[in-house]
């Protein structure tokens, strides 16, 4: 048997390869002539099986295959920010410009970080300074909105030795710690392997909201900040739309989007779109805290499975600084089809509907790694993680493998209804099938942060949305005519709550984003207009079609494009027109 590790079959992206004595899992290695990027995912003896993150047709039986040593990481330094990488973080414009062509070519190696751009690098430790892992050694500027904290690595601590100022490269020593076992250089440049979560000192229970600005998401299912969150529903529900919305208004500091699979079409608007949007918060481009990496479903499959873990290791790099990083992931079922194919090609024993066994471990790996945590570092810093995943179900299915594997272990479910979506309904969450379990461990923030009776508004607007499914039959049998007047109310509060609460414009600047405060103020108007319309509705022969009637209702519909600044005084105003109004229908 020959020392040299040659191909001996080659199957789509799964290659076997002889001669791998020395080989290790999970390495990656150079596969035939052309060097595409492989990893190791499978030995027996001298024979290894490789997942390649490139095409592979042409690829023959014989050709020469090249370890490297190395395990599949992502390099960490400034320069990440404004990015836009693969599935294995290699930057698309450098791609195009190697290959000098739109289309990627094979076997392009390309840095992940810049190796010639330089940075202001600006001391945070002093010579002398005894430091552990994660202390903040020096800042760098990476762009108007983020600074970026060069770090001690994991497994180092020892006494400054040297520290520099200036304008260097990431490849430049900036600083060298003299450990126990003798120097350390350090550049502003790391790695960090892409399946190995990095440290961290604790996790903590998140206590505070992500606040989204979406008025179904903050007051019906809020997520917590550190939180994971599902988002599955059919094809044209708008899951990427959700996911885009989520990433330009949440009050993350840092966004991670993941493209993980998804068509053609809608990854090449994300990158077109994303480019030009504005922070809302800032006013600077969006990129300048965003990470993009795209992987669309015409890729190498098994590449779809690496992207996944190349954004999450870049989330947890940012949260290690202390910062708020929210990642979404589109679609994490494609992911889920990747294994399903690796796994089909290794012979592997099939679990439910094909997918492998493993499935429900890889994918509670995965969200596990979202958290509110203590960073290492002396600083007794805090940084979060909130991982938002979209699932594709074929046909809307949610009992299939993937969303219930993903309900296991997230703790937000936003259900996307088709339905709602042809409705032109936006967002399309359904709110009979959609649940928070944050809601306990946020409802102290809210009361002391936004209204004491924040949750029990919401409490109340769940039931009456509930009472409504529950009436809806009886309308549609008989009428709505045969509904008592309380009845009645219910049905019409629950439209109101539907269409001028649960409905935003996206498009509208005004309504694409509210306030937790204007979220209140909305439901308090029409909950404040079901309360005093109760006692009036109870008089006897009461023509019901006055209370549909008033002029009220139509500023409670407008009230969602009120201004922030002038959300107080407007409602103000409205909750005493609506006083007096229904006062007038009084006998």
């Amino acid at each position: 048997m020959s020392n040299q590790p040659t191909i001996t079959k080659v199957a789509g992206p799964l290659v076997v390869a002889d001669g791998m004595s020395n080989a290790k899992m999970f390495e990656v290695v150079k596969v035939s002539k052309e060097n595409l990027i492989g990893e190791v995912i499978e030995l027996h003896g001298e024979e290894a099986s490789i997942q390649v993150y490139e095409e592979t047709s042409g690829i023959a039986p014989g050709e020469p295959v090249k370890l490297t040593g190395q395990t599949l990481s992502v390099e960490l330094a400034p320069g990440l920010l404004e990015s836009i990488y693969d599935g294995i973080q290699r930057p698309l414009e450098l791609i195009e410009k190697e290959a000098n062509s739109a289309f990627i070519t094979r076997g392009i190696e390309v840095p992940g970080i810049s190796r010639t751009r330089t940075w202001d690098f600006t001391p945070v430790a002093s010579v002398g300074n005894h430091v552990q892992e994660g202390d903040i050694l020096g800042t760098v500027p990476e762009t108007s909105l983020i600074l970026h904290k060069v770090m001690v690595p994991p497994g180092i601590s020892g006494t400054v030795k040297s520290i520099e100022t200036g304008t260097f490269t990431v490849e430049h020593v900036v600083a060298v710690i003299e450990t126990e076992d003798g120097a350390k250089e350090i550049q502003m440049l790391q790695k960090w392997p892409i399946r190995i979560p990095r440290p961290v000192s604790g996790k903590n229970m998140p206590s505070e909201p992500l606040v989204t600005g979406m008025r179904v998401l903050d007051t019906l299912f809020p997520i917590a900040r550190g939180g994971a969150g599902a988002i599955p529903g059919p094809f044209g529900a708008g899951k990427t739309v959700t996911q885009q919305s989520l990433a330009k208004y949440c009050n993350a500091q840092v966004i991670i989007y993941i493209g993980c699979g998804e068509r053609g079409n809608e990854m090449t608007e994300v990158l077109t779109e994303f480019p030009h949007l504005k922070d809302p918060a800032s006013g600077e481009p969006l990129m300048k805290r965003t990470v993009m990496i795209a992987n669309t479903s015409n890729m190498p499959v098994a590449a779809r499975e690496a992207s996944v873990y190349t954004g999450i290791t870049i989330a947890e790099y940012y949260r290690d600084m202390g910062y708020d990083v929210a990642l979404m992931a589109d679609s994490t079922s494609r992911w889920a089809e990747a294994m399903r194919e690796m796994s089909g090609r290794l012979g592997e024993m099939p679990g439910e509907e094909g997918y492998p066994a493993y499935l429900g471990s890889r994918t509670a790996a995965f969200y596990e790694r979202a958290g509110y945590v203590d960073c290492l570092g002396s600083d007794d810093r805090k940084g979060s993680l909130s991982v938002i995943g979209a699932v594709s179900p074929p046909g809307g299915d949610f009992s299939e493998p993937v969303t219930q594997n993903t309900l296991r272990v997230t703790k937000v479910f936003w259900a996307l209804d088709a339905k709602l979506a042809y409705k032109r309904h936006f967002p399309a969450i359904n709110w009979l099938q959609s649940y928070s379990l944050y809601i306990d461990n946020l409802a102290p923030w809210y009361g002391k942060e936004v209204a004491d009776d924040y949750f029990s508004n919401r409490e109340k607007v769940q039931g009456i949305l509930q009472d409504e499914s529950k009436l809806e039959e009886i309308v549609r049998l008989v009428g709505m005519d045969a509904l008592s007047p309380r009845e009645q109310l219910t049905m019409e509060i629950a439209r109101m709550i539907r269409e001028d609460f649960l409905f935003q414009n996206g498009f509208d600047p005004v309504d694409a984003y509210s306030s937790l405060n204007k979220q209140y103020r909305i439901l308090k108007s029409i909950l404040g207009f079901m309360e005093s319309a109760g006692p009036v509705i109870d008089q006897e022969d009461f023509d019901f079609k006055k209370l549909q009637a008033l002029p009220v209702k139509e500023e409670i519909a407008q009230c969602s494009f009120t201004p922030e600044e002038d959300v107080d005084a407007v409602f103000d105003k409205l909750d005493d027109t609506i006083q007096s109004q229904i006062s007038a229908l009084k006998s």
